[in-house]
Order: C-alpha cells, then structure tokens, then sequence
C-alpha cells in the first residue's frame, strides 16, 4: 500500500497537464483547420500565464540564493529586496516582450499574414470560442505547476538567477517561428512545426524546473 502511495505520489500530474493542453491545441489545429494564426495566439496566452504565475512563484520565495547572479555588474542581494527587484525587474522585461508578441499577433488577423498562405483561413467567433479553451486548459495546468513549485521552492533554496531565465527558453520556438515562418509559409507542417517545438520546450522546462531546479541545496 505504502509503495502504490509513492508511486501516486510521484506521477507528475502537473506536467502531463501540459502534455494534454498542448495535445489539445493542437488537434483543435487540425480538426478545424487553423492555420498559424491561431496557434500564435494561443501561446501567447499560454506564455502569459507562464509569466503571470512565475512572477509571483519569485515573489513567494523565502529561502534561496543568487550565487553567480549579477545586477549592473553588482551580486544581487540575498535578501526581500533584490527578490523583489529581480521578479518586477522580470515582469517589465517578460511583458514587454508580449506587448510585442501580441501587436504581431493582433496584425496578422488584421490581415497582415504570416506566410504566403495565411490569408487563406479566416476566424469565425466558433473559432475563438475553441482558443479561448485552449488557454484555459493551458491556464488549470500551469496552476497546478505553479502550486507544485512554490511547495518546492519553500522546502528548498532555489538559485533566484536561474529562476528568472527559466521562462525564456518557452518562447523560443515563438521566435524560431517569426524567423523562419516567412519561409515555411502558414501551412499544416508550419502549424505541426511550431507547435511540436513549443510542446518540446514546455515539457522539458518543466522537466528542468521540477527536476533539476528544485534540488535542495544544503544550508551552511
């Protein structure tokens, strides 16, 4: 009985939370046909609630340390103020960041398309109706990470450096699109593409910030 409670105990419910949202982002791409549009705007939301909910994990944190950790060319102190400063500071700079991701969202379903072949789809209020789902599921999940963290984060003394960069490395298959969708054009294999690279870079963070970042570090 102890054994079968260890092994509930230790299923990663939060991150198959995140296989399955993403999993359903994406057979809503192909059941209804979305090109690259849609899946851009909902990954935005998803990276929203990604910065939304990691912001107030680092203003949660009690005990951690910033070794390796700079601020104009300083050590970022060890203490309520420089965690203050290092999450507000990453806020502003992950905000601004989706303040710019979201015109170049709202300009492609104005018309201004990613691709040749972006034109060829347009959304109807059904189609809206299934992103905003889409977000929502992504939403129960991360919260779910988001509790599992911050319980980590108090049983153990995380690297606050680290902590803020985490989020990053998920919007890089975003850019990797912008860079490269001119060329692949707003087809199914862009669509299958940019979001099996942002699944890949979502379950691995979360690999990482579960696995890696949260091992406990030894006090002194």
């Amino acid at each position: 009985m102890q054994a079968l409670a260890n092994q509930k105990q230790s299923f990663d419910f939060s991150g198959a939370g995140i296989l399955l949202s993403n999993a359903f982002a994406i057979v809503l791409a192909v059941i209804l046909d979305w090109d690259l549009r849609p899946m851009m705007a909902i990954y935005w939301g998803q990276s929203v609630i990604i910065g939304f909910f990691h912001f107030f994990r680092m203003m949660k944190l009690r005990n951690f340390c910033t070794s390796g950790f700079t601020s104009n060319g300083k050590p970022v102190p060890e203490t309520p103020a420089g965690k203050r400063s290092t999450a507000w500071f990453f806020a502003f700079h992950y905000g601004f960041f989706h303040f710019v991701y979201f015109i170049f969202v709202v300009g492609s379903f104005l018309g201004k398309s990613i691709g040749e072949s972006a034109g060829r789809w347009a959304a109807g209020p059904t189609d809206f109706l299934w992103m905003g789902a889409a977000v929502i599921g992504f939403l129960l999940g991360h919260l779910r990470s988001f509790q599992q963290n911050v319980e980590n984060d108090l049983a153990g003394k995380p690297n606050l450096g680290i902590m803020m960069f985490l989020p990053y490395a998920r919007i890089v298959p975003m850019h990797l699109t912008i860079i490269f969708g001119m060329g692949l054009g707003s087809n199914r294999l862009a669509v299958l593409l940019f979001s099996v690279l942002k699944t890949g870079a979502d379950y691995l963070m979360h690999i990482v910030e579960h696995k890696v970042l949260q091992k406990k570090i030894s006090k002194e």
